[in-house]
This record gives structure tokens, C-alpha cells and sequence, in this order.
């Protein structure tokens, strides 16, 4: 029998995740390392994992994720969203589950750019009438 296998790309800040949704029992594994022996915090790893238990299917799938760039909150964010994406191929009766919480839009919010003349993105230098 063969397993079915779903793919998607999450991205959030600087970081870029690639995970696939391989039928399984359960196990996440991130840039080739299980869950519990990468260094992140706990909270950070369940909101990783909340489309899993949003759509019930926790046991159902393993989760291959490989990610760049970024900090901690940013790739585990990256990966959330790439699980949501694969979950919303998986079957269209999640998409109405996942929409409703979110985790079908992508958080575009990135550092600004820093403007030539002034000190970082939007900071000038104080102004001085005399």
C-alpha cells in the first residue's frame, strides 16, 4: 500500500518551510530531527501542531518539515501555516475548520527596510529649529 503524501510551503517573516504530510502515527520531525529533541519552547511546538488537532487527524499523519531562516516563533509559525496549507489539500471539509481560525492567511508582516538618511527604518534624526 502506499502512502499518501501532501506538500506545501508556510512561510512567516524571514523563515521558509517545506512540509509534507506523509501518512503515519503521528511523528514530527523538523530538518530531519524529532520534536522533542529540538530545542523550542513547549508552547511554541503545540501552536506548531494545532492544525493536527483542529482537523482531528494528530495520529493520522507524520509531519516532515524542513525550514530556513528566521528565528524560533517565526519557523515554528512557518511550519504551522505549511501544515494548514497540506491539511487544506488533504480534504476541503478542513479548509471551513482551518479558515475559521486563521491559519489559512499567510502573517506578511516583515521588517521594513532601512531608509537611507535616517537612523533605522522610520527613526530620523530629532529636528532642531535654532
Amino acid at each position: 500500500m502506499e502512502k499518501a503524501r501532501y506538500y506545501a510551503t508556510g512561510k512567516r517573516k524571514t523563515a521558509i518551510a517545506r512540509v509534507w504530510l506523509v501518512s503515519g502515527t503521528g511523528a514530527v520531525s523538523i530538518n530531519n530531527e524529532v520534536i522533542d529533541s529540538v530545542n523550542r519552547p513547549q508552547t511554541l511546538k503545540m501552536n506548531m501542531i494545532k492544525p493536527l488537532i483542529l482537523t482531528n487527524t494528530q495520529g493520522r499523519y507524520d509531519v516532515l518539515a524542513h525550514v530556513k531562516g528566521g528565528g524560533q516563533a517565526g519557523q515554528m509559525e512557518a511550519i504551522m501555516y505549511g501544515i494548514a496549507k497540506a491539511l487544506n489539500t488533504v480534504s476541503e471539509e478542513y479548509r471551513k475548520i482551518l479558515k475559521a481560525e486563521g491559519l489559512l492567511s499567510r502573517d506578511a508582516r516583515i521588517v521594513e527596510r532601512k531608509k537611507y538618511n535616517l537612523k533605522k527604518a522610520r527613526k530620523a534624526t530629532q529636528y532642531r529649529k535654532r
